[in-house]
């Protein structure tokens, strides 16, 4: 089995695919894609420096992210190469509907690992749709550059979904877990289905 099946059998458990049309809409505007997915490196990044700041009491979690955030913050700097490569600048950041509508379905409140938990799934979830779309734009744009970089990110995001939903399977009871995860999931799904499709964003 190629690691792109076992992937997907393992993780891509999203339950609403991408708009095919999303792909060749996001070509024909790549210059807004690059900043847009520069910024969303970056705030990756950030999130889990505020994870390791406000969950310092759990070591798992703190030896786990404090990695990813150089991997997350060395992908920003990539992009950024991509840029200047095209002669494109970084542009101002773009408002993120995506991430700000996954935000409201945290549940706040209950203990120090209900919350956590929280916000490992939703990272898990920005994980898993920031993979499904780096592996349309490898597969399907005619950039050979691009399609190569972006190949190498779906791998990488795929690492970081799983350590995500791992942390919070270690860290919280893994049944609750699950079905919370499920419900993340049908949310996320009507969230896509509800946001306009736009080619000048990641997400």
């Amino acid at each position: 089995m190629s690691w792109e099946e076992s992937t997907k059998q393992k993780m891509l458990h999203l339950q609403l695919p991408t708009d095919p049309r999303w792909v060749n809409i996001a070509e024909m505007n790549i210059e807004d894609i690059l900043v847009d997915h520069a910024y969303c490196e970056q705030k990756a990044a950030s999130s889990c420096i505020s994870l390791i700041v406000n969950f310092f009491d759990f070591p798992e979690l703190v030896d786990t992210l404090t990695p990813v955030v150089a991997e997350e913050w060395g992908h920003f700097e990539r992009v950024v190469e991509h840029l200047k490569k095209r002669g494109y600048p970084l542009g101002k950041p773009r408002k993120d509907e995506y991430v700000v509508k996954l935000s409201q379905f945290v549940k706040k409140g209950g203990s120090r690992e209900q919350q956590l938990t929280e916000y490992l799934l939703m990272n898990a979830l920005i994980e898993a749709r920031s993979c499904e779309r780096f592996k349309l734009l490898s597969k399907q744009i005619k950039d050979e550059e691009l399609k190569k970089f972006y190949y190498e990110l779906m791998v990488s995001e795929a690492g970081h979904y799983v350590n995500f939903i791992e942390l919070a399977r270690s860290i919280y009871d893994k049944e609750k877990v699950n079905a919370r995860w499920n419900e993340w999931l049908a949310y996320e799904a009507e969230v896509l289905r509800n946001l306009e499709l736009r080619g000048d964003r990641m997400h």
